[in-house]
């Protein structure tokens, strides 16, 4: 069983444009209302596709309610802890081409009381657990201090622990040591605190963090595909989408790949396999919306036999490896993400 915790979950409104104008009326296609939050995805992802997960989540107001409800309907497995306040909503423009605009709401405050009660659900929750999947942003008024005691609660309980945030909260994650961390290329720069240039830079920069304790690297690099760094070496692979249509969520459904692969069995190389292959899907589908098994194409992803680690990173992907600064992205390439 894989146990996903998100401690800032939202509803996402997701609508298609033929283009965003700025300080235009824009006219829409339908809206697409789903449940969301980083590990909320995962959970879907991996319900799915049969493998046993259960998302622990807090939740409160008419939008708890509702994304309780898309969850219970979509036949997710979770754990909903009761807060006060309101659960977010966030809205996601998607334009051709797969390009995005997300407009985030910060969240619900969680005090001293909900984390308390959050750690014993996932503490009770975890017991029959293989991994334990922390995963989004943190919610307003939870500090880094507080977020890496949170982690180190949560490591105790005897699984393997993946972690899957950002900027200081990823930090502190990995002084906790996880088993498995899975920045995106800015986030792992803004780790070493340099550019990441080329190919070997990622795989330096992935060897650094695993130096400091960390079991598995897994990092996701857009349209340049991904790099595992693990005890068992280096794997380098790509993917391709002809047409991406929205490129949210799909590192949630790119790590649930990952673990429902190396949950079964299977070897390095075919959970990074995986992993390329459910986010590719992910890309092709509307707003948040998770790859069912049919939705997968293997031939959108492959393995690099001999990869050429003193490739310069094109693209967006080169954009993405300087040190980043903290604001809202456009988001045009396979793989690219924001953390919900």
């Amino acid at each position: 069983m894989i146990v996903t915790v998100t401690l800032n979950p939202s509803l996402d409104r997701t609508v298609e444009v033929g283009r965003l104008d700025r300080g235009d009326v824009v006219r829409t296609g339908a809206p697409l209302l789903e449940p969301a939050g980083k590990g909320v995805n995962v959970a879907r992802a991996l319900t799915a596709h049969g493998v046993h997960s259960v998302a622990v989540l807090p939740v409160g107001g008419r939008e708890g309610a509702e994304l309780s409800a898309l969850l219970d309907a979509a036949g997710v497995s979770a754990r909903y802890v009761p807060v006060s306040g309101r659960t977010r909503s966030n809205l996601t423009v998607a334009e051709p081409g797969g390009t995005v605009t997300k407009l985030n709401e910060p969240g619900l405050a969680l005090s001293h009381d909900d984390l308390t009660a959050i750690t014993a659900v996932v503490r009770a929750t975890a017991e029959d657990a293989t991994w334990i999947v922390v995963s989004g942003s943190l919610p307003p008024e939870i500090s880094t201090a507080t977020f890496a005691r949170f982690v180190d609660d949560v490591r105790r309980t005897g699984a393997k622990l993946a972690v899957d945030t950002s900027g200081d909260a990823l930090s502190a994650a990995v002084e906790a040591r996880p088993d498995l961390l899975k920045p995106n290329l800015a986030e792992l720069a803004e780790l070493a605190g340099r550019s990441l240039d080329t190919l070997g830079d990622v795989v330096a920069a992935a060897e650094a963090v695993r130096a400091s304790g960390v079991g598995t690297v897994l990092v996701s690099l857009g349209a340049e595909g991904a790099v595992l760094v693990g005890p068992d070496g280096v794997v380098v692979g790509t993917s391709h989408v002809d047409v991406p249509r929205s490129t949210v969520g799909a590192g949630d459904s790119f790590l649930a790949g990952y673990l429902a692969s190396e949950t079964a069995g299977g070897a390095p190389r075919d959970a990074l396999l995986a992993a390329l292959t459910w986010g590719a899907a992910a890309t092709r589908l509307p707003g948040t919306t998770v790859p069912a098994p049919s939705d997968l194409d293997a031939s959108e992803a492959s393995l690099l036999a001999q990869p050429d680690l003193t490739s310069p990173l094109v693209g967006d992907a080169a954009a993405a490896s300087s040190i980043p600064t903290r604001r809202t992205t456009s988001l045009p390439t396979t793989l690219t993400e924001t953390h919900h």
